[in-house]
């Protein structure tokens, strides 16, 4: 039977884990939470005022303003995600590809899961004919679709959707009478804040959007779980945030004391905070940058990345290469380059991609991997890709890319 939970990855039903920014926690953080631990216990279910007003200041600086009454907190977005799925009911529509946790939460639930086609320029959102076309069929065939999940800066493609594209899917979910959760976990790793024009659909469809943030994404370390939710005002609003409350309590889903801590101190952004998060982003979006060359100089096709710490790959050109090594789709692909790579690479089949489909998502992070001195030199150097063990990394990832494009010249019939 084909392995199909290498170290890592995780089940191909419930993984892989998002991916992380491979670096020591800011010692700011740490102390917090050590200063915390005695606590033992945790914030009530939804979240404390305290963590609840430091929620409020954090999307209010967004441009979404919220009273606590609108926010809810959890340890961690899956939770969240899944209080919001049982709350509102009916079937659930996300993007092919999509973040590998949205799906199986769904599932678990016993809902039924309908993936929409993305458009060119970008992933995180469905494109809108596709999306019309979905519903009507779903419909057609006695569903009930109420649920769109979707991600303006998107894993696993790292792209952010364009005000276009975005506002074409929020308007065709609206005509179809939709709920849409809008995944903003990666809003505040945006590689060229500066030059990207990001837009919520919080901003597009104030009543029916409700926003999930992971602090995992930019704030917190993934092991300390928290995430928080904000939900539209009116009547829509309220009744779900009463009934994410009840799933919640139902599920014991309450954010540990220490972490709490950790988040109130995170969320308004103090100064440590906010030059350790651009730090990251800099970092990360230089790794991702010499990635992106590496594997379209081999012949790969991969959008270039503009959030978060990963790219998204397909190796369809490179097919026959791959072939003669024994890949013929998805899975046999994450194997192979999880060996020859020595990281993981979830292929795109754990996103919801077609297994056939030669994708995989490929993360900075690992590329970082050294002791704790190495990687705070990362974050402080003017030239990190050119540090040791960094660049040891990168030449390792472009060899096993040539090699591919080298393998696919020899392969291709003469002309």
């Amino acid at each position: 039977m084909r392995r199909t939970d290498p170290e890592g990855q995780g089940p191909v039903r419930y993984g892989p884990p998002s991916p992380d920014d491979g670096l020591p926690v800011l010692p700011e953080l740490s102390a917090v939470l050590a200063a915390a631990a005695a606590r033992g216990g945790s914030e009530p279910v939804g979240g404390g005022p305290g963590l609840l007003d430091a929620a409020c200041g954090h999307w209010a600086r967004r441009g979404l303003s919220a009273g606590p009454e609108r926010v809810v907190a959890a340890p961690g977005a899956p939770s969240l995600l899944v209080a919001l799925t049982a709350a509102l009911g009916g079937d659930v529509l996300v993007p092919r590809p999509c973040a590998a946790w949205w799906a199986p939460y769904a599932r678990l639930l016993g809902r039924p899961v309908f993936h929409v086609a993305t458009p060119a320029e970008c992933g995180g959102v469905p494109d809108p004919y596709a999306l019309l076309e979905t519903v009507r069929r779903v419909r057609d065939e006695g569903g009930d679709p109420r649920l769109l999940v979707l991600s303006v800066a998107d894993d696993p493609t790292a792209t952010v959707a364009p005000p276009e594209a975005l506002h074409e899917a929020v308007e065709a979910a609206a005509d179809e009478g939709l709920h849409l959760i809008s995944d903003e976990t990666w809003r505040d790793t945006v590689h060229a804040p500066h030059d990207t024009m990001w837009l919520s659909p919080a901003e597009m469809l104030p009543d029916r959007v409700t926003v999930v943030t992971d602090l995992a994404g930019a704030l917190l370390p993934p092991g300390w779980p928290a995430a928080i939710a904000r939900f539209p005002e009116g009547d829509v609003g309220d009744g779900l945030h009463a009934r994410v409350l009840d799933v919640l309590t139902a599920l014991g889903a309450r954010v540990a004391a220490p972490v709490a801590a950790a988040a109130c101190y995170a969320l308004p952004e103090p100064a440590p905070v906010t030059d350790r998060v651009a730090a990251t982003v800099r970092l990360h979006a230089r790794v991702a940058a010499a990635v992106h060359t590496a594997v379209v100089s081999a012949g790969a096709l991969a959008r270039p990345p503009q959030a978060g710490r990963h790219l998204y790959v397909d190796l369809g050109p490179l097919r026959s290469a791959l072939g003669a090594h024994g890949v013929g789709d998805a899975q046999d692909l994450e194997e192979f380059l999880t060996a020859r790579l020595g990281m993981p690479a979830p292929g795109g089949h754990r996103f919801g991609d077609d297994l056939g489909a030669l994708r995989v998502r490929l993360s900075t992070g690992a590329l970082l991997a050294g002791t704790d001195g190495e990687l705070e030199e990362c974050l402080s150097s003017t030239t990190p890709l050119e540090l040791p063990h960094v660049h040891r990394a990168l030449i390792t990832l472009k060899s096993v890319f040539d090699d591919l494009r080298d393998d696919a010249q020899r392969w291709e019939p003469p002309r």
